[in-house]
């Protein structure tokens, strides 16, 4: 267990953490939120003892272990990745040189029946449990695994991690501190470098971990399918939900009206004393009685609520200036960066008003057609052209590092704005948050969310009628997503957007373009249309491959899913038809039976006193087998409803 007393961090006039307790238990996983500039990573700093609190202590369990994944991190070079992401097996790598030492040192001596042989004998003995304890067989192939798991290829385990961007130097710092497995991860924003496939991967890897975890996290969804406990630090203070963020925003809606109204009720009700004890006061009669209603008013404990930071940009885009009825074409494209092949003759269209979401692994090319189609980048073979009458409005994926740091928010707008929009910068400015003598700060000043403030706010100089946004949602905060989103849902033009959100892209766009292998795949839906075909996809594949061992029936009576998927529509019999029509109820009973239980655990959970309670963590593992029986039971259902058709 690892605790925090009375934590107190203040800089200058400013309180970032005022007196925080919080305690963390096994097998809790927290997701820590709050706005930008709110503490968060502060907290993390001192729970890792990089930075000491002006006061308080932080106590942790002795032979404690803890990895810290956050955001600046420096990746030693000259090394393959596999054989740095080994190092996260140091002492196994230790113990076998040791073993090798002693295996030579048998095999050159002859004092068989000596005490110093036997010593040996027992050394290499226990050495060889300790490492099959510690699974040093299986550490390769497990940091492997791992890797495989966060996007690298088998081809990329043997290259230098000199050749790799920050972004994937950092998944290979995510895979060791994973490989280590540490009583407590800290993890700041885990997902700010990952593809939609490995946070996946991740939110797997991470809901079984065994250990505790704290993440801080921007990805609704990646902390919904993680967490089971909400951390939310406002104006110094933190307020402690024991349910997903979700949940939490429900709960925490809720807990301030219940005080707004305590509170409300109380002013009213200290207002009434206090015009009570004035008029008696005033009759000689009555001033004692006065005298005490005083004393007892001044005894009464004063409810306080939160002075809450709900402050956020507001954003509307411009009307989008009428454009031909194709807004884009990309036809036999192929993009080469020396022997790489990054895009293979691939074609691409996009039509006046159309809201389309670029996906997949990073390094899969969605960037590059993206550079393509603003004239950044130039196509090998084939062609992209803008059509008629397009203005495109681009921001990349590193935008807000392109500010320059040496000039002025003021400056930044203004160098850029054409002459009929000069009145209005400061008021723009100001919609982003960024008021008074805000504007007068220099770009090097700000934080990478308020940088990315400003890098939006340039966008709404001019009006354009195709936005083409990569990554936009690197560095801003809960809120500030919201209020792009919002403003993209009501933006009249073609929009382009490449990202790997998932609550963010969720219902805004009509088509998704999944890049894999140099090739386009098109999906006539949202990004949750895509992920659900594509997780029956890979189900699928994984039933065709095992298929030849799986033809009998399920032990159970239900139609095996790979007799299911193999046979055609035409092949199924009507004794057939009824049996997966029949084995498509039983399914659906056991859906409606999982979620109803999976309900009542969910409730048992949120409990206040549940951690505290003997037997949590089984009882934890009894709700984790429930939700991966549900998936099974459900991806049956799906596949057998589709046989059906």
């Amino acid at each position: 267990m690892l605790s925090l007393s009375n934590i107190y961090i203040q800089y200058g006039d400013r309180i970032l953490l005022d007196r925080v307790n919080f305690v963390l238990k096994p097998g809790e996983r927290v997701g820590l939120v709050g706005r930008n500039g709110a503490g968060k990573s502060t907290l993390l700093k001192i729970i890792a003892q990089e930075m000491s609190p002006q006061e308080g202590d932080v106590v942790v369990p002795g032979h404690f272990t803890l990895g810290y994944l956050h955001q600046d991190m420096l990746m030693p070079k000259g090394k393959t990745v596999i054989d740095e992401t080994m190092t996260a097996f140091s002492e196994i790598l230790e113990l076998e040189s040791e073993l090798h030492r002693v295996s030579d040192e048998l095999g050159v001596r002859e004092d068989y029946e000596s005490d110093e042989y036997h010593k040996l004998i027992e050394k290499m003995s226990d050495i060889t449990e300790h490492l099959h304890h510690m699974g040093g067989a299986t550490s390769e192939a497990d940091a492997e695994k791992v890797l495989g798991g966060l996007g690298f290829q088998a081809s990329d385990m043997k290259r230098l991690t000199d050749e790799f961007s920050g972004g994937w130097q950092m998944r290979i710092e995510l895979a060791k501190m994973l490989l280590r497995r540490p009583d407590l991860m800290l993890l700041d924003e885990p997902t700010n470098h990952l593809d939609i496939e490995s946070i996946l991967w991740l939110e797997t890897w991470l809901f079984n971990y065994p250990g505790m975890v704290i993440v801080i996290s921007h990805d609704r969804r990646f902390l919904d399918n993680v967490t089971n406990r909400t951390a939310e630090i406002v104006l110094g203070k933190i307020h402690d939900y024991k349910v997903p963020y979700s949940r939490y925003v429900e709960l925490s809606a809720d807990r301030r009206e219940l005080a707004q109204n305590a509170y409300e009720n109380q002013q009213r009700l200290i207002t009434d004393r206090e015009r009570t004890i004035t008029r008696f006061m005033a009759k000689a009669t009555k001033t004692k009685m006065a005298q005490s209603m005083q004393k007892q008013l001044d005894k009464m404990e004063r409810i306080e609520i939160d002075d809450m930071d709900t402050s956020t940009m507001k954003l509307r885009f411009p009307d989008a200036p009428r454009s031909g009825e194709i807004t884009a074409k990309v036809e036999h494209l192929t993009k080469r960066y020396g022997a790489v092949k990054v895009l293979e003759n691939v074609d691409f269209q996009m039509l006046r008003g159309e809201r389309v979401a670029f996906v997949g692994q990073n390094g899969q090319g969605k960037t590059t057609l993206a550079k393509i189609l603003v004239g950044q980048e130039t196509a090998t073979s084939g062609k992209a052209t803008l059509g008629h009458n397009v203005s495109v409005g681009y921001y990349a994926q590193n935008q807000a590092e392109t500010l320059n740091p040496k000039i002025t928010l003021l400056q930044t707008l203004e160098q850029d704005c054409p002459e009929e929009m000069r009145t209005r910068v400061r008021s723009i400015l100001g919609a982003f948050l960024f008021s008074g003598k805000d504007v007068d700060k220099k770009v090097a000043a700000l934080s990478g969310g308020e940088r990315a403030r400003l890098a939006l706010a340039s966008m709404l100089l001019r009006p354009f009628n195709l936005l083409l946004l990569d990554e936009p949602t690197n560095h801003l905060d809960m809120l500030s997503k919201d209020v792009l989103k919002q403003a993209l849902s009501e933006y009249n033009g073609t929009l382009l957007i490449v990202s790997h959100d998932r609550e963010f892209l969720s219902g805004l766009t009509d088509r998704t373009i999944e890049f894999r292998d140099g090739h386009l795949k098109e999906y006539l839906g949202d990004v949750n249309y895509f992920l659900e075909k594509r997780q029956l996809d890979n189900m699928r594949e994984v039933e065709k491959r095992t298929a030849a061992n799986n033809q009998q029936p399920a032990p159970n009576g239900t139609i095996a899913r790979t007799d299911v998927l193999q046979k055609s529509v035409s092949s199924i019999s009507p004794e057939e038809k009824k049996q997966i029509e029949r084995a498509v109820q039983k399914q659906e009973k056991r859906i409606a039976e999982l979620e109803g239980e999976i309900g009542k655990w969910e409730q048992k959970l949120a409990e206040t006193d549940f951690y505290s309670k003997p037997g949590a963590n089984a009882d934890l593992k009894k709700y984790g087998d429930l939700k991966t029986e549900l998936a099974k039971v459900y991806g049956e259902w799906e596949a057998a409803v589709e046989r059906l058709g």
